[in-house]
């Protein structure tokens, strides 16, 4: 290999790829990544097993090839170089020299050969996204999977199409996230982990237009600019969540997104030493939402908008639940929807209708 390329452009694509390449690994192959010429770019490649990431530079080559090296000290290295710098990268057997103008240095690499390959999709599925409304998605959603690795099907985010209209959605069995992406006429399902889905995130930009999405029955490849992420799909059923969303409601109040974060907020700081419990209190005689909280050694807080109400009741909620669902909302409004305190409360956006939140009531 010998090649030349900016820093920034280097700099980048280690940067997006090399937080997969896990120094914590039995195998110390995985901590390296693979940089490799392909079809006259450069390829920058890293793999945990479970999650794949590849990018593409654009480089001037001279001679082909492919070396194994530190995922970590490379992109320090490459990191802390100048902006605007040229790197010239030569490689001799496991070994890759970089000179970068008044920076020089020598990296030991590994056999090429001890590196995984990485999967492709020959025949499968695809779909297609602008990439700004998948992103802000994601952002709605992803938070609500679940973290308990005994129960993997929880631990992914659902993209399903029912031969019309596309879904995202994502549940911990506690609250659960779901918005509608896209229209798509053919019946599809995945479950993808939602670390992988974390990483598209981070790497995805404003200058994104598009993500493409390709799968087949093992695992799912998405393509945005020069960036591809490959993962394994979650075998399992995902639960019919749909039979929890009430159709309709005895109580609901619209306020204002803000001042229902702000109460919601303070109430929760005398949450802490009760198991994050808050209660919820809508009454209809005078058009009030309140939010309380008592903590036995620390005091107790009443916190009160008002917005337009129609029914009256009570519930209660975890407070860090409540806070990520009104966070997610986009709109300046929020609808709060419930049917008494043993259902669940529902937080919709009145001026996106393809939003939904639902938070599983607490034992009052």
């Amino acid at each position: 290999m010998d090649l030349k390329v900016t820093q920034e452009n280097l700099s980048k694509a280690l940067q997006n790829v090399a937080r997969v390449a896990s120094g914590r690994s039995t195998l110390p192959i995985l901590s390296h990544v693979l940089l490799k010429t392909v079809n006259n770019r450069l390829s920058v490649s890293a793999t945990n097993l479970d999650i794949g990431i590849t990018q593409y530079v654009g480089s001037k080559i001279n001679v082909d090839g492919s070396v194994a090296v530190p995922g970590r000290l490379t992109q320090d290295f490459v990191s802390n170089l100048p902006s605007g710098t040229n790197i010239s990268l030569k490689q001799e057997d496991h070994k890759i020299h970089i000179d970068a103008e008044l920076y020089k240095s020598t990296i030991n690499g590994a056999n090429t050969e001890e590196f995984p390959v990485m999967p492709t999709i020959k025949k499968g599925t695809k779909v297609s996204l602008p990439a700004k409304v998948f992103k802000a998605a994601l952002q709605q959603v992803i938070f609500a999977a679940s973290s308990d690795e005994t129960r993997p099907v929880l631990t992914g985010v659902y993209i399903y199409g029912n031969e019309s209209k596309l879904y995202i959605a994502a549940t911990d069995s506690y609250r659960l996230a779901e918005k509608q992406i896209g229209e798509h006429k053919e019946k599809i399902e995945l479950l993808i982990p939602a670390n992988a889905l974390q990483e598209l995130q981070r790497i995805m930009n404003e200058a994104d237009k598009t993500v493409d999405i390709l799968f087949d029955e093992q695992q799912v490849l998405f393509t945005v600019g020069d960036i591809e992420l490959i993962a394994r799909l979650i075998d399992g059923k995902y639960p019919d969540y749909q039979k929890l969303i009430p159709a309709k409601f005895v109580v609901k109040a619209l306020v204002d997104k803000q001042e229902l974060l702000s109460i919601s907020k303070i109430s929760s700081l005398f949450s802490r030493e009760n198991a994050n419990s808050i209660t919820l209190e809508v009454k209809e005689s005078d058009q009030s939402l309140s939010v309380q909280s008592i903590a036995s050694q620390v005091g107790e807080n009443t916190s009160t908008t008002n917005g337009k109400v129609t029914g009256s009741g009570t519930i209660t909620l975890n407070s860090r639940y409540l806070l990520d669902g009104i966070q997610a909302i986009e709109g300046r409004s929020v609808e709060v929807c419930f049917n008494g305190k043993l259902e669940p409360l529902v937080l919709r956006d009145p001026a996106h209708k393809d939003y939904v939140h639902l938070v599983m009531p607490l034992k009052s």
